[in-house]
């Protein structure tokens, strides 16, 4: 009598994947054009603007839309010095010099943000903390929106009737 070990159900089941053709590529690319990053930084520049704007009158506060301000140009600053120093193109064949460059950038991002938040005190009279955190966190999700207005489609799945 021979026994046979049981197929662990992911195995047993079919892969839904199936590679696009070219054409099918092609249509996709139509129909989702690539987002540009200047816009989305551009985008977060504009929101920490309007954040700033409606922390100082929200509160009657001069100093709290300066924080506002300042939170929000924490994330900017430090955005676009990332999107310019990754705009730069790498050879066709050289994904590990771009990935390399990738970590590199985002680690300039993260060490200039961190400068900025430590220099907040000494920069922003009457800093209320709040407030740059407020800046900073409405500022960062304008990524969200960015991805939900700009490229809609993206997030919901195209399935089409098999024929």
């Amino acid at each position: 009598m021979t026994t046979t070990a049981p197929v662990p159900e992911v195995e047993a089941e079919e892969s839904a994947f199936k590679p696009m053709t070219a054409d099918q590529a092609r249509e996709w690319r139509q129909r989702h054009p690539p987002v540009s990053v200047r816009g989305v930084v551009m985008g977060q520049a504009v929101v920490g603007v309007l954040v700033a704007l409606a922390a100082w009158a929200l509160t009657a506060r001069q100093s709290v839309g300066w924080s506002a301000g300042y939170g929000a140009f924490a994330v900017v600053a430090p955005a676009m010095l990332f999107a310019r120093g990754m705009a730069r193109l790498h050879a066709p064949g050289q994904s590990g010099a771009a990935m390399l460059s990738f970590f590199g950038w985002e680690a300039v991002k993260i060490v200039l943000t961190i400068a900025l938040l430590a220099a907040a005190p000494r920069l922003v009279p009457g800093l209320s903390w709040l407030a740059l955190l407020a800046g900073m966190v409405v500022t960062m999700k304008m990524y969200w929106v960015a991805l939900l207005v700009w490229r809609p489609g993206v997030l919901k799945p195209t399935v089409k009737e098999k024929s």
